[in-house]
């Protein structure tokens, strides 16, 4: 066996241990993902709904108590997971064609 073969067999290996942590907390991340999806839409429909107005409105007029969390009322909260929801689909995508396509990165 060459230094060449060792250096090489040592690189690959730091490949699969990394690739390979990677993957496992990916999967973790798409399973927790996965679990709140459905929320996820509901949350995306309600924003700008007329229940969500009825609800922003009502918070406008102090009919809504004090000590209620209410970031879902905020124009931006919803909006900007909205858009990093958006964004982060499409990174997904792109991810996966190239994997599909197997190009380098």
């Amino acid at each position: 066996m060459t230094k060449v073969q060792i250096e090489r067999i040592k690189k690959m290996e730091s490949y699969l241990d990394e690739a390979g942590a990677v993957i496992a907390e990916l999967t973790e991340a798409l399973e927790k993902y996965e679990k709140i999806q459905n929320k996820y839409y509901k949350l995306e429909n309600y924003y700008g709904s007329t229940k969500w107005i009825d609800d922003f409105e009502a918070d406008e007029e102090g009919k809504l108590p004090a000590d209620l969390k209410r970031g879902v009322l905020s124009e931006d909260a919803v909006y900007n997971l909205i858009t990093d929801h958006s964004e982060l689909m499409e990174r997904m995508q792109r991810a996966v064609l190239k994997s599909i396509e197997k190009k380098e990165f």
